[in-house]
């Protein structure tokens, strides 16, 4: 039976600086989870990297599967650095976990609207790779439906609901008024544009420092900022009073050696540095600089608590509509796993009827009473090839006092109320051909 698993790790089971290690560009999410399911033995598999977690959905028929998976993933990491912060989870609880995140229940911040987006770019990227599939694509396409009920049924969105907008109040909260600072934004990305925008409402004076001069301009233009070449760093940070870094670079953008020169152009007045890029931006080294402070991702948890404390009531309710909207997507999937059953009882029903007709319609002559007899001599064999297997499990179960077989009968098949309305016995449990018929049936031979 082909089940649904997730293995991965976020910012609730690991530190950032381990996360970091394993993000994925999103350009190369294509490639990564395509090499996973090649690697696991995968028909279907999601991979979603972002700043607070990086996880990997799976189909499996069996552990083995989602054992390989797991390899897989920890191997990224040497001397098994990485398994002890890895969950697990299957089935249903799986898919609960999906929906979970994909509404956002689950992030650093709970309401915040960007992990739907990153949800819809790992399906994006999964299929782009070839290596989404019924079951994954069927969870997905119902984890954007429930995140969207959630947003439109609750409140949960409401205050500060992002990185890049909490990041704004620990700004507010250095300076009690953001009117007129100078902030320096380091990338142009998504979540640096969600940061220019919370920063000009504040007031703030903005900078925007990309590797793409051309991005640069876009996105200052479109926040009423002013552009500035990566390579004009050293000189913003020595006006700055606030900085926001965010590049997709794989390395430290803001070093130590940067940093020494640009304290002494500063001549020591604080900087306020607020990385919220996942590699990290900034070096945590140039936090232990004076009058230097560096923030990361993981520190702007504490602030993301106290507006979850404010929204409580509303994420139980989101809760509610994940738990409603899982058990649905499971009892579906169930389905899933009857269908070949049914499908495969009729035809085993229809072909034992079909092959005894074949047997009978030779002996067919036109004389009534001969046919009937011809007819109900088919009836009883085709009802002794069907049942025998059944019978014989019954016989089984009855002698090991196993009721949960008996009870699972009787649900099925009308036994008792046929008995009860005077049916023969020989219609409702025939005898197999080596034993001598009941009494119900003999008194009924003779009778006739």
């Amino acid at each position: 039976m082909a089940e649904i698993f997730v293995i991965g790790l976020s910012h609730r089971s690991s530190p950032v600086e381990l996360r970091e290690k394993l993000a994925v560009p999103n350009g190369e999410l294509p490639k990564h989870v395509k090499e996973l399911a090649e690697r696991a033995h995968l028909a279907e598999a999601v991979m979603i990297s972002t700043c607070n977690r990086v996880e990997v959905y799976g189909v499996a028929a069996d552990s083995t599967g989602v054992r390989r998976a797991r390899e897989v993933l920890a191997a990224r990491m040497p001397d098994g650095a990485l398994d002890p912060h890895l969950y697990e989870r299957s089935g249903a609880e799986a898919v609960r976990h999906a929906f979970r995140v994909a509404s956002s229940l689950d992030s650093m911040v709970v309401g915040e609207p960007q992990i739907l987006g990153q949800f819809k770019e790992a399906y994006a990227a999964a299929t782009e790779a070839g290596v989404i599939g019924g079951l994954l694509d069927r969870c997905f396409a119902k984890a954007f439906a429930v995140a969207k009920r959630v947003r439109t049924e609750t409140g949960i969105a409401s205050g500060s609901v992002s990185v890049s907008s909490i990041a704004t109040d620990l700004a507010k909260k250095i300076f009690g008024d953001l009117n007129g600072k100078r902030v320096l934004l380091i990338g142009a990305g998504k979540m640096g544009e969600s940061a220019a925008k919370h920063l000009r409402k504040q007031g703030a004076k903005l900078f925007v420092l990309n590797r793409s001069r051309e991005r640069a301009l876009e996105l200052a233009k479109a926040c009423d900022g002013e552009p500035r070449s990566l390579s004009e760093l050293p000189g913003e940070l020595a006006l700055a009073d606030v900085a926001i870094a965010s590049t997709s670079s794989d390395r430290f953008v803001v070093t130590t050696d940067l940093m020494k020169e640009v304290v002494r152009a500063r001549k020591y007045r604080p900087l306020f540095l607020i990385d919220i890029a996942v590699p990290r931006n900034v070096d945590p080294r140039v936090g232990d600089m004076e009058n230097v402070f560096v923030y990361d991702v993981d520190d702007l948890q504490k602030v993301a608590q106290e507006n979850l404390t404010a929204r409580k009531r509303e994420a139980e309710a989101a809760e509610r509509i994940v738990d409603v909207e899982a058990r649905t997507f499971e009892e579906w999937r169930k389905q899933l796993d009857l269908k070949p059953i049914i499908v495969g009882l009729r035809r085993h029903v229809r072909e034992v009827l079909a092959a005894e007709l074949e047997r009978t319609m030779p002996r067919l002559s036109g004389d009534a009473a001969r046919d009937r007899a011809a007819l109900e001599k088919m009836l009883d064999a085709a009802t002794n090839k069907l049942l025998h297997q059944p019978l014989t499990e019954l016989k089984k179960a009855g002698e090991a006092g196993d009721g949960q077989v008996l009870a699972v009968v009787r649900r099925l098949f009308p036994v008792e109320e046929a008995a009860a309305e005077g049916a023969s016995v020989s219609r409702i449990a025939p005898a197999m051909p080596s034993e001598p018929p009941p009494p119900a049936a003999a008194a009924k031979k003779s009778a006739t």
